[in-house]
């Protein structure tokens, strides 16, 4: 395939700047690969398309309040994104403007409570830096801000500290939510449970690689950043029961959906533990292995989200959906509407 073939226009009225009212108010494409039937519905009735012995696999990472502000002992001021830790107590991050910290550059918050020294630099404006005093986590916990998209064209408020993570995060180390998670409340969730639909737990920690688009005229060119994953015994062997059963693997988000093949792949075939770094690219034509079904937003065109998705779909029932979805006026991206493919 090329890449323009997923290409669409997008009005930009219909790119959510804010959440739902609940959870489970957003609107609900579902998309049948078998028939290509498309119809609309809403989250809160997903019961309608889910059935008793399927188990929905929930991605537990949960979103830092990554973006904080540092300035130069000069003053100039520089916006940090915390990307993780990584060995040798250093932390990857992402500086804008970049020229601003170049190595040996010290950093330091406006009250001090942080001081950063840049180790070294990188390209796009990657930097890994070294801590000379205070706490990180801790500073990021008082100043940081929730890492918005940029599409959301507005300052983080109050109410995104909430929005913007899932209600099963767990484990600290995103810088993007795992959107499709977006949806689900405490509700939902026990009322698919009284239903029969079981929950697996994994983890891959959202990467700034989400947003990044693809520039290779050839797509499979396109190199992903490596993000962490977890899949454990227990989530394993809830997947395998699920099948076993006659139900369904149901991937909330495309996270859930790389961890899970990424697992396979390292298992050789079958779903059992694995964890480590993945640059999994899915892309038409691809087979899945590890999952039956798949909740997930509306991407992004030149993304390596929507190129899964279409090889979930097929390229032509994705362009149909999303042409029925602008049509229909969903709305798109992060805090939009989902779709799910059975």
């Amino acid at each position: 395939m090329r890449l323009d073939d997923l290409d669409y226009d997008l009005p930009p009225e219909l790119i959510a700047q804010h959440p739902a009212p609940r959870r489970e108010d957003a609107r609900l494409l579902v998309v049948d690969r078998a028939s290509g039937e498309l119809r609309d519905s809403v989250v809160a009735e997903i019961h309608r398309w889910l059935r008793s012995g399927d188990v929905l696999a929930l991605n537990e990472t949960r979103v830092r309040p990554a973006r904080i502000d540092v300035r130069r002992a000069s003053g100039g001021r520089i916006e940090l994104l915390i990307v993780r830790p990584e060995p040798g107590g250093l932390w990857r991050a992402l500086a804008r403007p970049a020229k601003k910290a170049p190595t040996g550059a010290l950093l330091a918050t406006e009250d001090g409570c942080l001081r950063l020294e840049v180790a070294d630099t990188g390209p796009e404006g990657e930097r890994l830096l070294r801590v000379v005093s205070g706490d990180l986590v801790r500073a990021l916990d008082a100043h940081g801000r929730v890492p918005l998209p940029p599409y959301i064209h507005r300052a983080p408020e109050p109410e995104d500290r909430e929005r913007y993570q899932t209600v099963f995060a767990r484990v600290d180390g995103a810088v993007a939510a795992p959107t499709a998670g977006l949806h689900f409340s405490p509700g939902l969730l026990d009322s698919l449970a009284r239903g029969g639909v079981t929950t697996a737990r994994l983890l891959l920690h959202v990467g700034p690689g989400t947003f990044r688009p693809i520039t290779e005229a050839d797509p499979t060119r396109h190199r992903m950043d490596e993000e962490w994953f977890e899949v454990g015994a227990e989530a394993a062997a809830a997947c395998e029961a699920a099948r076993a059963r006659g139900g369904r693997v149901v991937a909330v988000g495309t996270t859930v959906a790389r961890a899970l093949e990424s697992a396979w792949d390292a298992n050789g075939g079958g779903a059992r533990a694995a964890r480590g770094w993945t640059r999994k690219f899915i892309a038409p034509p691809y087979e899945f292995r590890a999952i039956d079904a798949l909740l997930t937003n509306f991407h992004l065109p030149r993304t390596t989200l929507l190129l899964l998705v279409a090889a979930l779909t097929g390229e032509d029932l994705l362009r149909a959906a999303y042409a029925h979805a602008m049509a229909e006026r969903y709305r798109f991206y992060s805090y939009g509407d989902a779709m799910l493919i059975v």
